[in-house]
Parts: structure tokens; C-alpha cells; sequence
């Protein structure tokens, strides 16, 4: 991957993973970026600036000035040269500081100072990773747009084995490079191709679910699962960018939100409000997308007040079938509209996935595994295989999501003629 001209920062935490550092900055170098390496205090007890200086060819960067000169280290300037920004490794410690803005060193001052996409690789003991602080920690840095590259399981510094290895550098390189070019292909769109895109869709009425859904046990409790929503609301802003006349999104509670103006959000939170919303709609929709992870099971009987632990019995509830929305849509789908469907498996895929795209009377199902690494839930990447009623089989390569969110519109107009007005 070429990186020529391309500004990475590279920040290094006080941790053992510091080594690997090294060879993430070469991999940089080698692919043509300038990298400029921001390491904590603490980090230079595990490497040294002399071997990360040599191997970037630049100063490494520690303090907010230089002690015998006083030359002033600018982290405003720092961040706004990034086009990059990625801490690896990620201590718990940092991530802490990240999250909450305490700005109290160089790497975290000129992380708040960036506009550039950051990527986090966390590297900690496994009990210091699952510790609820470092999950709310990380799930801020998500939520404030950061990206979050999973560390791997395996024998921690600790000896004790679990999640907490910091990924390895050369998948760390893959997806900030993967991230650039595609970003770069974006926005180096040529008139023609956005003039074909705008007005794919002119016209044409969409409705989108997306996010999870909750299922109430009491008023504070609830059901649900691990969707963001990403890939949903990526699908509704594609769908809005290639010229729809209306786009509905009927979104589940998440953090994340359309970019485009244009996409008409329905905020909803169980599985039967969610069906009851596109029930509403749908009769007048020419193509509808079910990416939503709608619960299968609801509380047949919510307590009406907290439940509190207090009380000697433990509570029992009766899970009931929550309706089957794509199903719903499938018994009363037109000739003329078009049904997409989702399936997240993790066995007997294509199987499954087909099985289903049959029984609910769907058009095409969208396929994603999570035993394929970077796909499904909570991340930025997807990597999906799409089947058609009629026996047509698309897979594609892991991608970022709005990508992906492509890659289906593009089947989809090719297939069933929606691009052409």
C-alpha cells in the first residue's frame, strides 16, 4: 500500500507492547508516510527514543519543549499535520486520559488537538481489559469517533492468558492504510462518477432498520445486543447520496447517527415498535433494507417498577417470540418492491443464510460471519457475501462499512434496475 506524502503519528504508551512499535513505524516508513513518533514518559522505559528516532528519521517527540533549548513542541501543529493519528500501544492509563481529556502530557494534548481519523490498539492485562472502567473508557473513544483495533488473545505479560495482546503491527498498518486509500478514493471521485452516483436512486422511496433493539424487563433493565448501527445508518447515507427521494431509517437506540441531512430518522426502542414503524411506511418504499439485529424474544410481562435485588426471590420472567419484521414485510411485499435482509451467523452460514432469504420472502440477504475477524457488531469493517433470490453469489473482500454500504447499492441497482431513471 502506498503511503507516499502521508503524515502518520504514531503515539507510544509505557507499556511491554512499546516494542512492537518499532515495527509498526517501519512499516509506515517503508510504505512512503513520514511518521513522527509521541511517546509518554513512561514509554521510554520499555524503548528508546534512539531506535524509534532512527527508524522514522525524525526527533521523537516526549516533552511540550525541549529542556536545553526551550524549543517549543507545538501539539496543535502536530495534530493538524496527522493524517493519521494512532496510539499503539494503548495502556489503560492513556485510554483513561483520552477518554475524559486529561490533557497532561504531549501524546494526549495532541490527540484533543487532531482532526485526523485515530486508531487505538490497547495492550493490557486481560482483567485490566475487561475491567468495567476501561469498557466505559473505550466505548467514550468509540463514541467520540475514535477506532478501535481489538488486541488479541493470548499469554500476557502477566503469564496469565486472555484477551489483552495488542494486535500485531502489521494488521495495525492494514487497517490505518486500508483506511487512507479508501478515504483517498472517496473523495478523488470524478465529476462523471459523482453525477452517476447522485442520481442512481432519483425517485425511489427506501426505508432502512438499523441499530438493536431493547426489550424492557423493568423501567431501568433490558434485553438487548452488541449492534452500533454502523452498517445501517452507512446503507441510509449511501441511499441519500445516490440521489433517494426519501430515505427512512427506522434506527434502534445507538450512539451513532446519519451523516446526511436528508436521511428522516424514526427513533424507536423494542422489536414491535420498530415493526410498527415500518408497517407505516412501507407500502410506499420501492426497495427496504433490514440491517436492524432486531431481539428475537421480548419480556411477556415487564415489571411495572425497579426490580430490586433486595427481595428474597429471584425474578422470573417469560420470554415471548418478538414478530418477525422481514418475515412480516416478506408476506406482504408487492411485485414491485424490493426486500434486503441481513444474517449474522456463526455456523452453517450460507446454509442459514439462504435458508432464510427463502423463508421470508426476501429479494437478497446480506451474509456476515463472526468468526471473520473485523466483521459484524461494534466495529468500523464488514466483510459480507450477497445472495439473490434467484441464485446469484457475491463475496466480497473485508471492508470499511460505508464501503460495504456500496457494494450493496451497487448489486442492488444492477440487479433490479433502480439506477436506471
Amino acid at each position: 500500500m502506498d503511503l507516499s506524502g502521508k503524515h502518520i503519528v504514531i503515539g507510544i504508551t509505557g507499556g511491554i507492547a512499546a516494542y512492537k512499535s518499532a515495527s509498526l513505524v517501519r512499516l509506515f516508513v517503508k510504505a512512503g508516510a513520514e511518521v513522527q513518533v509521541v511517546m509518554t514518559p513512561n514509554a521510554k522505559e520499555f524503548i528508546t527514543p534512539v531506535t524509534l528516532s532512527t527508524l522514522s528519521g525524525k526527533p521523537v517527540i516526549s516533552e511540550f519543549f525541549t529542556a536545553n533549548t526551550g524549543e517549543w513542541h507545538s501539539h496543535v501543529d502536530l495534530g493538524l499535520w496527522a493524517d493519521a493519528f494512532v496510539v499503539a500501544p494503548a495502556t489503560a492509563s492513556t485510554i483513561a486520559k483520552m477518554a475524559n481529556g486529561v490533557a497532561d502530557n504531549m501524546l494526549v494534548t495532541s490527540y484533543l488537538s487532531t482532526r485526523a481519523q485515530v486508531f487505538v490498539a490497547p495492550a493490557m492485562d486481560f482483567d485490566m481489559m475487561r475491567h468495567p472502567s476501561t469498557v466505559r473508557n473505550i466505548a467514550t473513544l468509540i463514541s467520540d469517533g475514535c477506532r478501535i483495533i481489538e488486541p488479541a488473545e493470548g499469554e500476557l505479560a502477566s503469564h496469565l492468558i486472555g484477551k489483552g495482546r495488542m494486535e500485531e503491527p502489521e494488521t495495525i498498518f492494514k487497517a490505518v492504510a486500508t483506511f487512507i486509500n479508501q478515504t483517498e478514493e472517496i473523495n478523488n471521485n470524478s465529476p462523471e462518477d459523482i453525477s452517476r452516483s447522485s442520481g442512481e436512486l432519483a425517485g425511489k422511496h427506501i426505508l432502512v432498520t438499523a441499530g438493536p433493539t431493547r426489550e424492557r424487563l423493568d423501567p431501568v433493565r433490558y434485553i438487548s445486543n452488541y449492534s452500533t448501527g454502523k452498517m445501517g445508518v452507512a446503507i441510509a447515507d449511501e441511499a441519500a447520496r445516490r440521489g433517494a427521494e426519501t430515505v427512512t431509517l427506522v434506527l434502534g437506540p445507538c450512539e451513532v447517527s446519519p451523516s446526511e441531512d436528508r436521511v428522516n430518522v424514526v427513533d424507536v426502542e423494542s422489536g414491535r415498535e420498530m415493526l410498527s414503524a415500518c408497517l407505516d411506511r412501507f407500502d410506499e418504499c420501492d426497495v427496504a433494507i433490514m440491517c436492524a439485529a432486531v431481539a428475537d424474544y421480548t419480556v411477556e410481562t415487564p415489571s411495572e417498577t425497579k426490580i430490586k435485588r433486595e427481595n428474597a426471590d429471584i425474578p422470573e420472567f417469560r420470554l415471548v417470540k418478538n414478530p418477525d419484521i422481514a418475515a412480516t414485510l416478506g408476506k406482504r411485499k408487492a411485485q414491485n418492491q424490493i426486500l434486503v435482509g441481513f444474517a449474522l451467523e456463526t455456523d452453517h452460514e450460507f446454509e442459514n443464510a439462504t435458508a432464510k432469504m427463502k423463508r421470508k420472502n426476501l429479494d437478497m440477504i446480506v451474509l456476515n460471519s463472526l468468526r471473520d475477524k473485523g466483521a459484524g457488531f461494534a466495529t468500523d469493517t464488514n466483510k459480507v457475501t450477497v445472495f439473490t433470490a434467484d441464485g446469484d453469489e457475491t463475496a466480497f473482500d473485508l471492508k470499511e462499512k460505508i464501503a460495504v454500504a456500496a457494494d450493496i447499492w451497487d448489486l442492488i441497482a444492477a440487479k433490479y434496475k433502480c439506477s436506471k431513471s
